[in-house]
C-alpha cells in the first residue's frame, strides 16, 4: 500500500510536512550545494526539494510515476511534471547531472529495472541522492505519513541494490529523528530531536539519504523491453497544482 499523489501532496501541507521538508532539504543542499548550470531531475514524489532549484539547474523536471499520479508543478509558469513510466524515463542516455529520489524506491513496481533506467539516464560524472525510509527507524511504522509506506531499507540492502546496479556510494547521511506525530509539540522541537537523535542513536533515524555515482566499467545493465509499455504522458489534469 502506498500514497498517491494527492495523500503525498496533502502531507507536505501539513505542520509535520512542512518541518520533514525543511530538514531533509537542508540535508540535500548539504550534498548539493548549487545546481547551477546542471541538469536536475526528481523521481517520485520530489517537488517539495526540487524547488529550491529552480533558479539555479539548467533544466528542472519532476517525473512521476504512473502508478503514484501526477500534478500539475509548478503552479505558475511552464509546467515541469510528467506521468512516467518508471522503467521507461522519457530522457536520453547520460542526460541528468543530478536525480534525486524521493518516495520513490520504497514504492516502486518494478526496483531493479527503474535503478537500471536511473544509471541510464544519469551522465558519467552524474549523482544519485536516494532518501528512503530506514527499517529500523519509526517512521517505517506509521502508516500516518508517506515513510510508513512500502518497503523500508537498511543500510545494507541499499549498498547491495546500488552494487548489483552499478552504483558506489559516496556519502550516507540520515534525517528525521523526531517522532512521525503532527503535534504542536514535535514540531516545535524537531530541530533538538534532530541534534540528539543523530547524536544518541544514529541508527534508529527515519530515513535513509546515500549519494552515489554511476559506474561505466563493468558488464551494462539489462535494458527493459520497450513493447507493451505506455508512453509517457502529460500531468493529469483536474488535480490541484503543488504550492512549492
Amino acid at each position: 500500500m502506498q500514497h498517491d499523489v494527492v495523500g503525498l501532496r496533502d502531507f507536505y501541507h501539513k505542520p509535520l510536512g512542512g518541518i520533514v521538508r525543511r530538514l531533509l532539504t537542508q540535508r540535500i543542499r548539504t550534498r548539493w550545494r548549487s545546481a547551477r548550470g546542471r541538469q536536475l531531475v526528481g523521481l517520485g514524489f520530489a517537488v517539495p526539494y526540487i524547488g529550491a532549484f529552480r533558479e539555479e539547474a539548467d533544466t528542472l523536471a519532476a517525473l512521476m510515476p504512473a502508478h503514484q499520479g501526477a500534478l500539475v508543478w509548478p503552479q505558475s509558469g511552464d509546467v515541469l511534471s510528467v506521468l512516467v513510466d518508471e522503467v521507461m524515463l522519457p530522457l536520453p542516455d547520460a542526460s541528468v547531472d543530478l536525480l534525486l529520489c524521493v518516495h520513490c524506491l520504497e514504492v516502486a513496481e518494478s526496483t531493479r529495472p527503474m535503478l537500471r533506467e536511473m544509471w541510464r539516464v544519469l551522465a558519467p560524472e552524474g549523482r544519485l541522492l536516494l532518501i528512503v525510509p530506514n527499517r529500523r527507524g519509526l517512521w517505517a511504522r506509521f502508516d500516518t505519513t508517506p515513510f510508513g509506506h512500502g518497503r523500508p531499507y537498511s543500510r545494507g540492502q541499499l549498498e547491495r541494490l546500488l552494487a548489483d546496479s552499478l552504483f558506489t556510494p559516496l556519502e550516507w547521511t540520515s534525517a528525521l529523528y523526531m517522532p512521525p506525530l503532527n503535534r504542536e509539540w514535535a514540531v516545535r522541537w524537531a530541530t533538538v530531536f534532530e541534534r540528539v537523535g543523530a547524536r544518541l542513536w544514529p541508527g534508529f533515524a527515519g530515513v535513509i539519504i546515500v549519494e552515489a555515482r554511476k559506474e561505466l566499467i563493468g558488464a551494462l545493465p539489462k535494458t527493459v523491453p520497450a513493447k507493451g509499455k505506455r508512453q509517457p504522458v502529460a500531468a493529469a489534469e483536474g488535480v490541484r497544482p503543488f504550492r512549492s
